[in-house]
């Protein structure tokens, strides 16, 4: 009698502002995302090391973005909830680290458990959830979407929908109506971040839609906007601390959600 294979458990809810991740770490290198991460322990515990001083061992973690580090858990699967930084106040997000290290800590792990439940079994439907309805399940409440310039609004947005094409800052800055100069100094102050690092990110966010799928990477690099195979294996080992073999290795059995729909354009604007 032929076995079936079983499902893994790993799955994965992304959508434009938040990614839901339950799977493997891989190997313990220093990663530099430029999401704001939630680490969550669903079994035993993890250790998160920041500029090369490691925190105790605690069932969850939170790093700022743009923040390099390493993790590693007892377990092999944890599960990583990543909020874009652009679609929540900065403030907020500081709020919010500080609540996770506090007593709020216990009851948020114990709903990021149950969304992972509530998704395996099918009881979650996630491909029709709003970001407003994923922090309200996820934190207890929809987090303050963050208000953006309309000009870098509509940057981010194209960046966000179309990572592949190479659009520079010269020609966000034209379509904007701004100088160059002028245009990159709004960026990086509404956002927190510079233009390049963005879009570098949101390039390198891009590839989590693909990594199940058995794929060649010189082809997929082109088709998410890398100019060669080399720039790709830097930038997704810079931001993911795992090249991208490693990657799509770790994902073969990955169940992958993609929410689209509905999608709380507000949050950018």
């Amino acid at each position: 009698m032929k076995s079936e294979r079983r499902p893994s458990g790993h799955l994965m809810l992304i959508s434009p502002q938040r990614v839901f991740y339950a799977g493997l770490l891989g190997r313990p290198r220093g990663k530099t995302s430029g999401g704001f991460h939630i680490y969550c322990a669903l079994e035993g515990s993890l250790t998160v090391t920041r500029d090369g001083r490691s925190d105790r061992a605690t069932t969850m973690a939170v790093v700022p973005p743009y923040v390099s580090h390493t993790v590693v858990s007892d377990h092999p699967t944890v599960v990583c909830v990543i909020i874009e930084p652009e679609t929540v106040p900065s403030a907020d997000l500081a709020v919010l680290a500080s609540r996770l290290a506090g007593p709020d800590g216990a009851a948020v792990r114990q709903r990021i458990g149950a969304v992972y439940d509530g998704i395996r079994v099918g009881a979650l439907r996630p491909a029709e959830m709003t970001t407003a309805e994923f922090d309200r399940i996820v934190f207890g409440a929809p987090l303050r979407p963050r208000h953006l310039d309309p000009r870098v609004a509509a940057t981010v947005a194209r960046l966000v929908e179309n990572p592949e094409r190479a659009m520079t800052a010269q020609d966000c800055a034209r379509e904007t109506g701004l100088s160059q100069s002028r245009f990159l100094h709004l960026f990086k102050d509404e956002t927190g971040v510079c233009f390049r690092a963005f879009r570098a990110w949101k390039r390198a966010r891009h590839l989590l839609h693909f990594v199940n799928e058995d794929l060649n990477f010189a082809h997929l690099a082109q088709d998410i906007g890398y100019p060669d195979s080399t720039h790709f294996s830097h930038s997704i080992r810079r931001f993911y601390g795992l090249k991208p073999r490693a990657i799509f290795t770790g994902s073969r059995d990955l169940a992958i959600y993609r929410s689209e729909p509905r999608v709380d354009r507000q949050a950018v604007h």
